[in-house]
């Protein structure tokens, strides 16, 4: 795990480099009215890949070895490179810069600090315990002091000043509800597909690819929706598909069907396709060339830390509910492996002894939890969306 760990991290360095410099090129590129059009073009290929990676994974895992998910990468992101070589290119006005080393470590150390103490309280250390409050102080003093650090910074890594206008924090705040609930939603849909239904990891991917079908729908409906009633009611409308899939997930137990998880996972997806496109244009919209980079990257980085924080807040759901289910087993069980791992006991299986049934129903109250607290983030997103204003103008700086 510790591998793993390490290698997520240096991809998540060169995505952080890749996916906002790629929105933002887009939006050097085209107007507002054309960016609607490539907008659904740059959703369909992330929903067609989306597609299709699930599904490799599934076969990968089940048929051949998982080291391929990761193998797989090479030669894509070899041919992503020669593209991008042989095909962009640009003039780039080269000038001395000052990178803020002091305020990405703040800023990094700080969140790690705040997600590890979410998903680890109430199962590794009591919530009130000593090192709960220490890494939940550790963590806060340093998200301080990245503020203080910041306003001094000659060029922050997030500069303050975009939590300053209405339609970038309503945009941000959007972005981190979009983070959350999609990573809830492939991180437990699959569990609940296997876990509780006994569907294979394939089969699982399929369903989690229904939310990857409705996203570059709506988003290519989106862009010609916000030109003719505006970027926020547009939005406004995925919410509401956006909540109507959250509350599809949180119907979903233990005698749900297969075909009914994809289908809430295909509402959910059209509803974050709805409200992720319009907000991403808006706030590319209302500021200059030279600050578009900046505000792109800020409204990823939400997207991002709002998966992060949806993984850590839903994970410590699942961990207590299992924790305590696995605390006080009805007689006749057996014996269940100390930590919440036993759930591997039946994914993707159909062993019907009394601890895997035990231990399926524990699996369908853990993710039902996670399913209502994925509900109430969606509802979240009414309320930030009514932040931004319904018409946008350029902003003065």
């Amino acid at each position: 795990m510790p591998v793993l760990i390490a290698a997520r991290a240096v991809q998540g360095i060169g995505a952080g480099a890749i996916q906002p410099m790629s929105m933002t090129v887009i939006g050097d590129l085209y107007t507002v009215e054309e960016r609607a059009r490539v907008q659904g073009y740059v959703a369909s290929v992330w929903g067609a890949a989306s597609v299709v990676g699930p599904t490799l994974g599934g076969l990968f895992a089940e048929y051949l070895d998982w080291r391929w998910i990761f193998f797989i990468n090479l030669p894509l992101g070899a041919i992503a490179a020669l593209m991008l070589h042989r095909n962009f290119t640009e003039r780039v006005e080269r000038k001395p810069h000052k990178v803020d080393y002091l305020g990405a470590a703040l800023l990094t150390i700080g969140c790690s600090l705040v997600i590890l103490g979410l998903l680890e309280g109430g199962v590794a250390w009591a919530w009130g315990s000593l090192p709960s409050v220490a890494i939940f102080v550790a963590g806060a003093a340093l998200l301080v002091t990245f503020v203080l650090v910041e306003k001094r910074a000659a060029e922050p890594v997030l500069p303050l000043w975009v939590f300053t206008r209405r339609v970038l924090v309503g945009g941000n705040l959007v972005a981190v509800v979009v983070g959350a609930v999609l990573m809830g939603l492939t991180s437990y849909l699959p569990t609940y597909a296997q876990g509780v239904l006994g569907a294979g990891a394939l089969v699982a991917g399929f369903a989690v690819a229904a939310l990857t079908v409705g996203w570059p729908i709506s988003a290519s409906l989106a862009g010609r929706i916000y030109l003719k009633i505006g970027f926020r009611d547009t939005a406004l409308i995925g919410s509401v598909f956006i909540i109507l899939g959250g509350v599809l997930v949180a119907l979903l137990g233990a005698g749900s069907s297969l075909w009914a998880a994809a289908f809430a996972a295909f509402v959910l997806g059209v509803g974050l396709g709805l409200a992720a496109s319009p907000t991403l244009v808006a706030i590319q919209s209302v500021v200059g060339w030279d600050r578009r980079g900046v505000v792109t990257a800020t409204n990823l980085f939400s997207r991002s830390l709002g998966s992060a924080v949806g993984a850590a807040v839903f994970g410590a759901i699942a961990n207590a509910t299992l924790a305590s289910r696995f605390a006080s087993p009805p007689p006749g069980v057996g014996q269940l492996p100390a930590s919440v791992d036993a759930t591997s006991l039946v994914l993707g299986g159909h062993d019907d002894s009394p601890a895997a049934v035990f231990v399926r129903g524990a699996l369908a109250d853990a993710t039902h939890y996670v399913f209502l607290g994925l509900l109430a983030v969606a509802v979240l997103s009414v309320g930030a969306l009514l932040l931004m204003p319904r018409k946008t103008e350029q902003l003065e700086f």
